[in-house]
């Protein structure tokens, strides 16, 4: 299975004197709505979305509840979910203070390895564009061919491009 990725450039904040860089960021799809979602995780089962939409109704209530009361929860082949904070420290045990004291209360998730196994097997990635200065480009030809930069295999070239990144890729939209 693919990924789609888009190039974007970006600073390093602790070198703020280099130039900079590209990178590949994730180029995430809607998420589907959940009864489409429902219907097509219970297609060839015999549960029925309505059912599958129940039950994560249930756990997404369950999950806050449980953790609001300090358990971890565990949703087998799923991964777990766990409250985590930060917390200034203090000499004295007498001087410490909750409410002042504990800080960016967050929910972390750790992905069951199963999960992570059925998810990462098998992954390729494909580039899905390139973002700069607010401009969203459809393809690396794209951005090379509106940027006049050579593609690969050109004489002149600097390669370092993605294969089937040039030809083909018809007109420009952009100009």
């Amino acid at each position: 299975m693919s990924t789609s990725y888009k190039l974007v450039q970006r600073k390093n904040p602790l070198k703020k004197n280099e130039p900079a860089k590209w990178y590949a960021t994730p180029n995430s799809a809607k998420p589907l709505a959940q009864k489409v979602m429902t219907r097509v995780a219970t297609e060839n089962t015999t549960t029925a979305p309505i059912e599958l939409e129940s039950a994560m109704e249930l756990l997404a209530a369950f999950i806050p509840q449980q953790l609001q009361q300090g358990h971890t929860v565990n949703v087998p082949g799923m991964g777990t979910f766990r409250l985590t904070f930060k917390s200034e420290g203090v000499e004295d045990i007498n001087l410490f203070n909750s409410a002042k004291m504990i800080k960016s209360p967050r929910i972390v998730f750790t992905p069951a390895k199963e999960l992570k196994g059925k998810t990462l097997q098998g992954l390729s990635f494909e580039n899905g564009g390139v973002l700069e200065s607010g401009i969203n480009y459809a393809s690396l030809a794209d951005y090379r061919k509106a940027k006049g930069l050579p593609t690969p295999g050109e004489s002149g070239g600097s390669g370092g491009g993605t294969p089937g990144g040039s030809g083909g890729q018809g007109e420009n939209p952009l100009g």
